[in-house]
């Protein structure tokens, strides 16, 4: 039986059961038809995933991992904040007539500063540490920056990765381990989504500093069900969990800017049917 599928359930029933309603507060969000998009929610979630036992996919309804992982290298590899330079439509809604999205996601991953080997941004300083000085505290990415937030389309929800290394006793291969942060998430159309993104990083972070990939901790603020989305996730989480599939990542990659899409690849993943036209609130 999936973990994975085991933790989300257990969040979704928590928050159901446990969580706070936003109805009749001012809220941001909004439905297409104009109406307050009001959710359930429940305040500090955080979920542990051990990537060496199983890699932390929903079989409940299938989650698109190509495509999960076209987004995360979008931003940690292409740097990018142009939709034009991405393989799916998630981030049309926010984009302008250029296909901009501002000064947010991979626009921060690429701004430049000084470091030890001079000019970097903070994924090459991220893989640098992790090369040069493993058992540093400080090695961490952060996008929310507020100077640059008016510049930003959507401000960012997953912004910060904090990069931890471990020697287990006996082991000669060193253990990343990794904390992601988020302010927000939309648990429905975005939790696994996010983590198997993240999941999938850590694997290729892990790989290109020979390494092996260790624990993803996933820390959400405000983790909610938005008011029309609770018939469906109470549908969802009444299916029966399937097996973990097994995860695979071409061993050949050695530089994590030459990974692609297709250089991740589940087997014996074998996910319950989808859940379609999920309503998003802008």
């Amino acid at each position: 039986m999936s973990l994975a599928d085991i933790t989300f359930i257990e969040m979704c029933r928590d928050i159901l059961e446990n969580g706070t309603s936003t109805q009749g507060e001012k809220v941001r969000p909004k439905w297409p038809d104009g109406t307050s998009a009001y959710t359930i929610k429940k305040f500090g979630v955080v979920n542990r995933y051990d990537l060496r036992q199983e890699f932390p996919i929903l079989t409940l309804r299938r989650t698109a991992i190509k495509s999960a992982t076209d987004e995360m290298l979008w931003i940690w590899q292409r740097k990018s904040n142009n939709i034009h330079d991405l393989n799916s439509h998630i981030w049309d809604e926010w984009a302008d007539g250029d296909g901009s999205i501002g000064k947010a996601y991979g626009y921060q991953m690429g701004v430049k500063h000084r470091y030890k080997e001079g000019w970097m941004d903070q994924v090459d300083r991220v893989i640098y540490d992790l090369k040069n000085n493993p058992f540093s505290r400080r090695i961490m990415t952060n996008i929310y920056v507020h100077q640059d937030l008016y510049e930003m389309n959507l401000y960012p929800c997953a912004y910060s990765m904090t990069f931890n290394v471990t020697q287990g006793a006996g082991e000669d291969r060193l253990t990343l381990n990794a904390v992601l942060n988020q302010r927000s998430q939309d648990v429905l159309t975005a939790n696994n989504w996010n983590v198997v993104q993240y999941a999938v990083l850590v694997h290729m972070l892990a790989q290109v500093c020979d390494m092996q990939a260790g624990e993803l901790v996933h820390v959400i603020a405000d983790a909610h069900i938005y008011d029309r989305h609770v018939p469906m996730v109470q549908e969802l989480i009444s299916r029966q969990p399937g097996l973990a599939p097994r995860f695979w990542l071409n061993p050949q990659v050695k530089d994590f800017y030459q990974f692609t899409r297709d250089d991740v690849h589940l087997e014996g993943y074998a996910p319950g049917e989808q859940i379609r036209d999920i309503p998003v609130a802008i």
